[in-house]
């Protein structure tokens, strides 16, 4: 079980990402990715660093970048559809790195798996505004079917909150992650905490 699964959004941030990672790590997440789309490499690969120090002792992921997680030393990367191949990232990174990827369907998550990937994202699950090229809402039910047909971990990432995150869990998402309704408020930490209950709530 991962549990909630952080992302980086400066964007959205109200505290900044520092101390967003900072209270996500007390909240006990166990992986961090981050995410910084229109930042310059040197800046990123600084941030990067930063953040690598704060996760020492948890997953840290690098979203695209496979030049940045190697010069920062991540755990690895996640990748989108259109970034490099898992099959190619895999080689610059080594086998012992790991390497998530997004997907939208069952042939998606299928490729996924024969591709090497160690866990897929399955997005969006709901309507967001978090990302705007998200593309068509998919729904809990194909959490269910992915899982029946892939057997990988599986976040789910995409629209979700506290009112609709019950039925990711039980569609059977091993983690999930919910940037807005968390980097927007004064206590990130405590509103983790609500989503980690939940996954505590349906393993009791």
């Amino acid at each position: 079980m991962i549990g909630y699964y952080f992302i980086t959004d400066k964007n959205l941030s109200k505290k900044g990402i520092t101390s967003d990672v900072k209270e996500a790590i007390r909240a006990g997440v166990k992986c961090v990715q981050y995410r910084s789309k229109d930042m310059d490499s040197e800046k990123a690969y600084a941030e990067a660093l930063r953040l690598r120090r704060l996760c020492k002792d948890i997953t840290f992921l690098i979203n695209d970048r496979v030049d940045i997680a190697l010069r920062a030393d991540a755990d690895g990367v996640h990748l989108g559809q259109d970034d490099l191949p898992v099959a190619m990232a895999r080689r610059l990174l080594g086998e012992n790195k790991i390497i998530g990827l997004t997907v939208h369907s069952i042939r998606e998550a299928k490729e996924a798996k024969k591709s090497g990937a160690d866990y897929i994202a399955v997005s969006p699950i709901y309507v967001t505004k978090t990302k705007r090229d998200a593309g068509k809402p998919r729904g809990p039910a194909l959490i269910k079917k992915i899982k029946k047909t892939v057997k990988l971990p599986v976040v789910a990432i995409g629209g979700i909150n506290l009112s609709n995150a019950r039925e990711v869990i039980r569609a059977g998402a091993d983690g999930l992650c919910a940037i807005s309704c968390v980097v927007t408020k004064s206590n990130v930490k405590n509103e983790i905490g609500k989503f980690q209950q939940l996954f505590k709530d349906a393993t009791d």
